[in-house]
């Protein structure tokens, strides 16, 4: 049978994803990146923000209209929190809640009695990551988490914590590498928190993983602050760890962070950020900032831009408040009038590409490793590669058509910035992978 996998939002979405797609495979289901070609359809929807339901609602009826012979399978977010709505939708044949998910394969192949090919009738060793284009691969290294920040619907919608075994974790990378994966993202609801069901670590696993894969390149998906220890960046002397990490702030005033039920204070934060600079020059830090949380006072807003402006970051992820019906904050008092939110968006973005640029700007002059992963054909016989540094900046290179850097990872100088495109400009510097 033919399957087509489609996800909406998170990394860890995009893991699952990966997981499912492997497992269907072992059985002998072809996996088919085409969805009028499919017999089943497998959505993985997101419902961190209202526009998020918005999206896989309109996904899954698109799927369906696209291809109303297939079997229409919705998991995820949205699923889990509307199930009931989900299951009455037009073309939808099965639900599968967050709680479940891990075993949706398996469901699958059993509910709609799926016919299976022998294992040796399988094509070895083909990854469907590269059936989807991709390069790097997410790992999916725990689901859940214990804390509620006020606003996060995906606590509620994703349950308890459940870490995966560090042996689990580690074969999957190694699977991967063997297939050609030249970078892991290690990912999931609560990174940080890895472990603590398990007697193991965050810290620990990175170790192990340093140790018993071969892999080029890891890295983390996003992570929260409070959960790193003290020398958590003294795993970055090791060069296969990538100098980038995601760390969610949401907001640079602490009278909002409290409302929020954040664990991190700002001066915390800050000292966090001023201590991964020290231990590997050149770390990017990224970040989300929730706008118009209910009760931000202007006052509290300017104590954000000031924050934001001195702590400086690569890039954020900037999110207009919306309520979630089942969080506290939906309940909370003061809402912010849209207007007020719009305006406080769009002054936000301008800092972020002002500070973004300047962080491009800075990286002019090094030479650095370049995974390289897409190309666009050009006139007069040159292909244009698009790639990221080690720290997360997007690279682009022009080469001669016959030329193949897809999936390699070359030394590149960085010459210029594209300010349009908020790119680097690169130039080979030699052919070695």
């Amino acid at each position: 049978m033919k399957v087509h996998l489609k996800a909406l939002g998170c990394r860890l979405n995009e893991a699952e994803l990966e997981q499912w797609s492997q497992e269907f495979r072992s059985a002998g289901h072809e996996i088919v990146p085409s969805v009028p070609d499919a017999d089943v359809l497998v959505l993985n929807t997101c419902a961190v923000t209202s526009d998020a339901s918005g999206k896989s609602r309109r996904l899954m009826h698109r799927l369906y209209r696209e291809n109303p012979q297939a079997r229409l399978v919705v998991s995820g977010c949205y699923a889990t929190l509307q199930a009931n709505e989900v299951a009455d939708a037009m073309g939808v044949d099965l639900v599968i809640p967050n709680a479940e998910k891990d075993r949706l394969p398996q469901t699958v192949m059993q509910r709609f009695e799926l016919p299976v090919m022998p294992v040796m009738a399988t094509e070895p060793g083909e990854s469907p990551l590269f059936m989807r284009g991709r390069q790097r691969a997410f790992i999916k290294i725990q689901d859940g988490c214990r804390y509620r920040c006020t606003f996060c619907i995906v606590t509620v919608a994703r349950g308890d914590e459940r870490s995966r075994s560090e042996t689990e974790i580690i074969n999957e990378i190694n699977v991967l590498h063997q297939q050609g994966v030249q970078e892991a993202v290690l990912t999931g609801v609560h990174v940080g928190g890895y472990g603590s069901d398990i007697g193991s670590s965050l810290y620990a696993l990175v170790q192990r993983i340093l140790q018993e894969t071969d892999i080029p390149r890891l890295r983390f998906a996003s992570v929260e602050p409070w959960d790193l220890p003290d020398d958590f960046f003294s795993l970055f002397a090791n060069p296969r760890l990538m100098p980038h990490m995601h760390l969610p702030l949401q907001s640079g005033a602490d009278s909002v962070l409290r409302r929020m039920a954040r664990r991190c204070k700002t001066a915390e934060f800050a000292a966090l950020v001023a201590e991964a600079r020290r231990a590997v020059p050149g770390f990017n830090v990224t970040t989300d900032i929730i706008v118009g949380f209910p009760g931000e006072t202007e006052t509290e807003w300017q104590e954000t831009l000031a924050y934001v402006e001195s702590v400086g970051f690569g890039h954020m992820h900037i999110f207009t408040y919306s309520a979630r019906e089942g969080t506290k904050a939906a309940r909370l008092p003061d809402p912010v009038a849209d207007a007020v939110k719009k305006q406080r968006s769009q002054s936000l973005h301008v800092v972020g590409e002002r500070m973004k640029q300047d962080w491009l700007q800075a990286q002019v002059g090094q030479v650095v490793p370049v995974l390289w992963e897409y190309a666009r054909e050009t006139s007069g016989g040159q292909r244009i590669y698009t790639g990221y540094t080690p720290n997360y900046y997007k690279v682009t290179v022009s080469v001669a058509d016959n030329v193949l850097l897809e999936n390699r990872i070359t030394s590149t100088r960085l010459q210029s910035v594209d300010t349009s495109e908020s790119v680097l400009c690169g130039r080979m510097e030699d052919d070695e992978t």
